[in-house]
């Protein structure tokens, strides 16, 4: 056999549960099966990796023609990789409520279809709904004797609403995921105010960029420490050069009390019970009192890079495990919202967010607002749309100046390295002090 330092197996069994409704109609309502592992190998430098459709994982000899074909693999890398030591263990996995299995899927459509019809308020003319369900069944092994099995199940939905009047068309959405079961019932209220907000926004005023005051809801700021700091903390983004944040580790980079944490043993819409490594998993402060403290690894960036720990690493079936965040946050502060928006006096409230894009290289993120609402006196007043937030990461985490203590987590799903994996991000409000707003209104 090739010399093989390492190797492990990952193996996910499961369905997919797709509904898709369009105005009313039907598009699509399935189930689709996979059965896929991933065969990793470390050769005498680099990595040898296959991928399978189903694997006899209680087959020795299955195992080691497997192995031996990635050890071939590996024999002709040519970049030296090596692997930190990491600890094992396996979190047990939330309880379910109501097991989605247990709900045909007539009744699933029959429920989603009430959520989507509910966002048909007047003036809306297009409403568009999504039902995502996700069953794995995972098991892993590797050549050091650790042998882990677990079973997550997902569910949840999106849904769409677009309002028209006199040429204008304004979108409200809304969606909840979660890690615990079903969660189709009693969800009309979501569809009905992805409508309203749809509506609202026809009459809302366009907001007037330029620097001031925000205040950014648990969304948006949430959406930022995901995708302006979560990405700029994984080990594999600092070790190709490509992150703002490398060489910073024991450097203030944020204001006083500000703490950030990546926790994939929360259990929100993220939770992992282990790494895709079979590595433990724990809470992880990123940031700690405004001071950069560790990175995000597997086992091979932090032998690497060092300056934080393992646990990291998470895949989509049939893929090998790259550096991921699961639930990222901001750690709640002390002040109420209605503290924030006294403090605030005269700015914006900028609610939701619809997208953007972030460089963590050049340390720069621009994102969209789903709308807002202009401060005045303390006080919130008009409602606006088509508004932004931008800047620079770091000269933004020096600018908060208020932590709320109402830190809510949302959940979504996040890609890179052609992979998507379910994440949940969350924070409580916050106010920032010369923030970059852009509008176009005068």
């Amino acid at each position: 056999m090739a010399e093989a330092r390492y190797y492990d197996i990952r193996c996910v069994q499961g369905e997919i549960t797709l509904i898709d409704i369009d105005n009313g109609v039907i598009e699509s309502a399935g189930t689709s099966y996979f059965d896929r592992a991933v065969v990793r190998v470390l050769g005498p430098k680099g990595w040898g990796i296959l991928t399978r459709d189903h694997v006899e994982i209680d087959s020795k000899r299955e195992i080691d023609a497997l192995v031996e074909a990635a050890a071939r693999l590996a024999a002709v890398t040519g970049d030296q990789i090596d692997l930190a030591d990491a600890p094992r263990a396996l979190l047990p996995v939330p309880p379910l409520g109501e097991d989605p299995r247990d709900v045909d899927l007539e009744e699933k459509t029959r429920l989603l279809a009430g959520i989507e019809s509910a966002a048909r308020v007047p003036e809306v003319a297009n409403t568009r709904a999504r039902y995502t369900e996700g069953i794995d069944s995972v098991r892993f092994l590797d050549s050091s004797g650790n042998e882990f099995s677990y079973e997550a199940v997902r569910s949840g939905f999106s849904v769409i609403a677009i309002a028209s009047r006199n040429g204008m068309m304004q979108m409200g959405s809304e969606r909840d995921h979660i890690t615990t079961g079903f969660n189709l019932r009693d969800k009309q209220d979501l569809g009905r105010k992805a409508g309203e907000v749809a509506v609202s926004l026809l009459d809302a005023k366009l907001a007037k960029g330029g620097t001031k005051r925000a205040v950014l809801d648990q969304e948006l700021a949430g959406v930022f420490t995901h995708e302006a700091v979560g990405h700029a903390s994984e080990g594999d983004l600092v070790r190709e050069g490509a992150s703002v944040l490398a060489g910073r580790i024991g450097e203030r980079i944020g204001c006083e009390g500000l703490v950030i944490v990546d926790d994939p043993s929360l259990h929100e819409f993220g939770f992992i019970p282990v790494d895709a490594e079979g590595v433990a998993v724990r809470r992880t402060e990123v940031i700690c009192d405004g001071i950069l403290t560790s990175y995000l690894h597997n086992r091979e960036t932090l032998a690497a890079v060092g300056n934080g720990v393992p646990g990291h690493a998470r895949a989509e079936h049939g893929a090998p495990p790259i550096v991921r965040m699961s639930n990222t946050f901001i750690e709640n502060g002390d002040a109420t919202y209605d503290e924030i928006i006294a403090e605030c006096k005269d700015g914006i409230l900028l609610i939701g967010s619809r997208g953007g894009q972030v460089d963590p290289g050049r340390g720069v993120f621009q994102f969209n607002a789903e709308y807002g609402y202009l401060i005045e006196g303390g006080e919130t007043t008009d409602m606006v749309r088509d508004v932004s937030l931008s800047g620079e990461i770091l000269t933004t985490l020096h600018d908060i100046t208020l932590l709320g203590n109402d830190r809510k987590m949302s959940p979504g799903y996040c890609g890179k390295g052609g992979q998507t994996v379910p994440v949940s991000d969350g924070a409580p409000h916050i106010l920032l002090e010369n923030a970059m707003v852009g509008g176009r209104g005068i």
